[in-house]
């Protein structure tokens, strides 16, 4: 049987994450990340089998990038098309309210991702310098697959912000969510691990950039990122949910500028801003210490998740399974021992020896008789591109 393949694309303002997955075996062939682009020590990996190739220099721009890249697929392996290449998949962060799902890119399709550039200013740019290159360098269909096409079906009291409705309308001002790739992958993957179609799930995705949100039967009901990814939970450098008057008054009183509050929000802020550090690693051994800005960071932390998985279990009317993902939800014991601890009263009893186990298949951390299921599945947003991309080739 022929080998099809997809090359996934993830390109950020200065760097670009690839991986070459065989979409039906679910596995990666290979991998590797171009970053710090446009500086004078820009760096690239590409690890294919046991093979690590690591090359610095200057490399000043998305296009120099993504060269070097098939460079060393033809240098060092595999040769893309005795891989069997059929398509390359590209990350996309906003889609609006114009893609429910993935779509083959031609000029109609990159000019309204250039359209939403407003909506998804700290990331649609650098996926159309990626999707601009690739297109040029690569002669075969390119599909992008959007964080918020999953999200695109949220009843309307969930999407909608009680804002003035002619304001909202003009200017496409609603919930739009993000993770979604990653938020549908998971949640269909703990369905197909308990045997059930009909589950009330909540999943938390909690890495840098965290989210959480809520589905019934297969469908997002509700999710915690709103416009941008800034809204929800507490984050590496994002605040999460903050009472919008903040902007009002540090504009006022502080004489901030609106692009300095939103590098305050984004990007010096969450974990960031109140620790130093938005490694939630180093944030659990300094609290361990007795370092009292971790210890109140993390309160903060734990606090908003149990809000959301409280309010989220009232707005389904039950819930039947909690699932942990990405970095920390798939790694940090104690932060889910610490959440199922509080939620105790609902009925979560926790198998402590089952969720100190580190391990990268999906399992089930819960005791027989908890009356809510507790997993932990890892995410793989490439593999959910690359088997979205081949739906429509």
């Amino acid at each position: 049987m022929t080998q099809h393949t997809v090359l996934v694309i993830n390109s950020g303002s200065s760097s670009i994450k690839y991986q070459l997955v065989d979409p039906e075996a679910g596995t990666s062939l290979a991998s590797g990340l171009v970053e710090r682009i446009g500086e004078e020590t820009s760096h690239l990996e590409h690890k294919y089998g046991e093979k690590v190739v690591e090359i610095d220099g200057p490399i000043a721009d998305h296009g120099a990038g993504l060269r070097k890249v098939l460079e060393l697929f033809a240098k060092v392996g595999p040769n893309l098309s005795e891989a069997g290449i059929v398509a390359v998949g590209h990350r996309v962060v906003q889609g609006g309210k114009y893609f429910s799902g993935p779509a083959i890119i031609d000029e109609k399709v990159e000019q309204k991702i250039r359209d939403l550039c407003p909506l998804g200013p700290l990331h649609n740019p650098a996926h159309l310098k990626g999707i601009e290159v690739a297109r040029e360098l690569m002669d075969v269909p390119h599909v992008a697959v959007f964080d918020t096409a999953f999200f695109q079906g949220l009843p309307d009291e969930s999407a909608t912000y009680a804002l003035n409705r002619e304001v909202a309308e003009k200017y496409e001002i609603r919930r739009y969510g993000a993770h979604g790739t990653s938020h549908q992958f998971v949640s269909g993957a703990a369905a197909k691990f308990l045997g059930r179609d009909d589950l009330k799930q909540i999943v938390l995705h909690l890495g840098n950039g965290a989210s959480v949100s809520a589905v019934v039967n297969g469908h997002a009901v509700d999710t915690s990122m709103g416009l941008t990814p800034l809204e929800g939970l507490v984050m590496g450098s994002r605040t999460g949910d903050i009472d919008p008057a903040a902007v009002f008054h540090l504009h006022r009183q502080a004489g901030m500028s609106i692009d300095e509050i939103d590098d305050l929000f984004n990007k010096k802020s969450g974990l960031r801003g109140l620790t130093g550090d938005n490694d939630m690693r180093e944030v659990q051994r300094r609290a361990a210490e007795g370092d009292e800005t971790c210890i109140l960071a993390l309160a903060v932390y734990n606090h908003r998740l149990l809000k959301y998985v409280g309010a989220y279990t009232a707005v389904m009317g039950g819930l039947d399974a909690i699932t942990f993902t990405a970095g920390a939800g798939e790694n940090d014991s104690d932060m889910r021992r610490e959440l199922c601890e509080r939620l105790a009263f609902m009925g979560v009893k926790l198998d402590l020896e089952k969720n100190a186990v580190r391990s990268k298949e999906p399992r089930e951390i819960s005791t027989p008789d908890s009356s809510i299921r507790v997993l932990v599945i890892p995410t793989n947003e490439e593999l959910a591109i690359a088997q979205q991309a081949m739906t429509l080739l």
